[in-house]
């Protein structure tokens, strides 16, 4: 059972501990972030590690977006093991991607492979929105693999509307994709220069598992995020071994030769892993890699994060890890709006639903937990008379919801007490202080008895009629 904090002070003392360790997202361990930028919306693709991991233990995938880069919601865990038949089921969910073409969405995966005894192979998902419903068109492996397995798939999609599949661990291969993006449109080639230091970084010594013998490799390691940007193509990827740290190669030709770019973070803070890619998102560019950083986190139970950078002409920088979130977003949050309860900037003690489709809610919400929301805007001052309305999916123990401005025990904005009866959609409402105004940080505070008090599914500030 988890420790409940029934003082509002307790509370403020977890939320400075909390906040040292800067997650995405903070209701699950989400590595090998893959985000996706559609319209005005990220889309970020994630792993999942299970929360009493002690391994690799990663059953399915899990899905969230944002429109500031601030607040995510969660938008649930669309494909699991059990959506491809051809997948050991119940682990070996590792790094994934996705990309949209003509209003279809496909999710490249890596799973055990039951043919190959447990040996990962690439599979593909298709759905008609990033939420899905996804479901496997082919009922096989994309790109079975081989003795050493194949993973952590890179889509990309060039210029000229030619796709491109890459992957790999220690080494690294692409191939085409078909205009269906469900098959490969020519041979799979292993990539240029891999073995070449002035392609792929310094040479180092490795253990090749197969011989169980060390050989000598360039800096590559595995996770390759592949993207265009002007005339050049850039390949990111875990770099150096154990601990990784992320480096780049770039090149002139899909098919290189590739040139040796240099490091572009250091080993991941309490992770033996790396694995991200970056985006350009109104106007300004995020580089995702995970690191084991978030309460409860370590090598094997990994949470996303990102950092913001400025291009050096055509080249990547050196980005230092940070702590803390980003300093500015990209836009705010509308609170006279519908606002999901699984969209959030961070939070302590919650759990989201574990279900696919459109429809998600915060869970095991005990006395003294939390969330965050950044850069809340209200706009013109809030006249008397405004109310608060929260949507709960079930209530169990009973309690209430206590809105704050700007941090907890700060001006209280609202209280809205869970209305009595378990039945899904119930609506409790309270007043909203008058003559709040412009932008700021909103803390939900939940109290209530010992016991889990509720799930909740929205909420909504409003305006006087």
């Amino acid at each position: 059972m988890k420790h409940r904090l029934p003082l509002l002070a307790a509370a403020i003392g977890v939320l400075t501990a909390a906040y040292a360790s800067d997650p995405v997202v903070t209701t699950s361990f989400t590595p090998d972030p893959a985000p996706y930028v559609h319209g005005d919306t990220v889309y970020l693709f994630t792993g999942h590690d299970e929360d009493d991991a002690q391994y690799f233990k990663m059953k399915d995938w899990q899905l969230f977006s944002t429109t500031d880069m601030l607040n995510w919601t969660y938008r649930g865990t669309p494909i699991s093991t059990a959506t491809f038949g051809w997948a050991e089921q119940g682990d070996n969910a590792w790094a994934a991607q996705a990309v949209e073409r003509n209003g279809k969405w496909y999710w490249y995966i890596c799973a055990g492979d039951t043919a190959r005894r447990g040996l990962h192979s690439i599979g593909v998902a298709v759905a008609p929105a990033p939420e899905g419903p996804y479901t496997d068109p082919l009922g096989e492996p994309l790109v079975p693999g081989t003795t050493l397995g194949f993973i952590d798939p890179s889509v990309f999609i060039d210029n000229d509307g030619q796709a491109w599949l890459f992957w790999g661990n220690n080494g690294m291969w692409y191939a085409p994709l078909a205009d269906d993006m469900i098959s490969l449109a020519g041979e799979v080639r292993e990539v240029a220069g891999l073995n070449d230091p002035a392609a792929f970084g310094p040479m180092r010594e490795k253990r090749d598992y197969a011989t169980n013998t060390m050989m000598m490799k360039t800096n590559y390691e595995e996770g390759p995020w592949v993207f265009r940007r002007g005339d050049t193509y850039y390949i990111v990827y875990a770099a150096g071994g154990v601990p990784e740290h992320m480096a780049y190669s770039y090149a002139s030709d899909i098919h290189g030769p590739w040139t040796y770019g240099g490091r572009i973070i250091d080993e991941s803070p309490a992770s033996f892993t790396i694995h991200g890619g970056s985006i350009e998102f109104k106007g300004r560019h995020f580089m995702f890699y995970h690191n084991g950083l978030a309460p409860n986190g370590g090598g094997f139970r990994r949470a996303t994060t990102v950092e913001e950078f400025s291009w050096q002409g055509d080249s990547l920088p050196f980005i230092p890890h940070t702590r803390g979130a980003l300093a500015k977003g990209t836009g705010t949050l509308d609170p006279y709006s519908r606002v999901e309860a699984e969209t959030m900037a961070g939070c302590y003690g919650l759990k989201t639903d574990r279900r696919a489709g459109s429809d998600h809610y915060i869970t095991s919400v005990h006395n003294g937990d939390w969330l965050r929301l950044r850069d809340v805007d209200f706009g013109e001052e809030l006249p008397a008379g405004a109310a608060m309305s929260v949507i709960f999916s079930a209530v169990k123990e009973g309690g209430c919801v206590e809105f704050y401005l700007d941090r907890p025990g700060g001006t209280l904005l609202a209280r809205v007490e869970a209305p009595v009866g378990a039945e899904a959609g119930l609506v409790g409402t309270g007043d909203a202080k008058a003559g709040v105004s412009g932008i700021h940080d909103v803390y939900l505070l939940f109290r209530g008895g010992d016991s889990e008090l509720f799930d909740v599914d929205a909420w909504q500030l409003h305006r006087p009629l």
